[in-house]
């Protein structure tokens, strides 16, 4: 996602003009072309708010803090996809099934994976915290704040939304609501911690 600049409304598609707005975005994008100069047959997976049971992530940090607070504070203003690495897992084994199986796949390029449906980062939030309670985990009140009020060293686009729609259509896989995708995560980390 921080191969854009963040100032389209929608979600950003393959054939959008990529606008990095910093170091980190301009190394991710020269990745993509040294990929791309280095074989034409190239799978290059765009993706955007990966979290998962495992490292560090948003979804294991807000767990965190809730357990430590009663109110966070999270930016409203940047919009995304919420995307499960365990998602993105299954997505690349049913393209290497695809691309396995058919000799003659020719769609080789640049796609986009994340999670079907969008949010703001408090939306997240929000979503995380309601069903770690609802599991019986840790909770806190999520607070709205702007960018502004939250400044970190690297710019992140307003919006970082990704249409995942080129990627089903070419390997036949839908990605889950990120909802649900979040409540299996959460669920997985309360348990683990019982």
């Amino acid at each position: 996602d921080y191969v854009f600049d963040g100032a389209k409304d929608g979600a950003y598609v393959e054939a959008d003009a990529t606008a990095p707005l910093g170091v980190y975005g301009a190394s991710k994008l020269a990745g993509e072309q040294a990929v791309a100069a280095a074989n034409p047959r190239h799978i290059i997976l765009r993706t955007a708010w990966v979290y998962s049971p495992f490292g560090k992530n948003f979804v294991k940090t807000m767990l965190r803090l809730a357990a430590d607070r009663d109110e966070i504070a999270v930016v409203a203003d940047q919009w995304g996809n919420p995307t499960s690495a365990l998602d993105i897992a299954d997505a690349i084994l049913q393209a290497a099934a695809r691309l396995r199986d058919d000799r003659n796949f020719a769609a080789f390029g640049v796609y986009h994976l994340a999670g079907e449906g969008d949010t703001n980062w408090s939306g997240f939030a929000r979503h995380i915290l309601d069903t770690s309670r609802a599991l019986g985990g840790p909770y806190a009140k999520v607070r709205d704040i702007a960018t502004a009020d939250y400044p970190t060293k690297a710019r992140r686009p307003q919006n970082s939304r990704l249409s995942s729609a080129k990627f089903a259509g070419a390997f036949g896989w839908q990605a889950p609501g990120w909802q649900s995708a979040v409540e299996a995560v959460v669920a997985r980390l309360t348990e683990a911690s019982r």
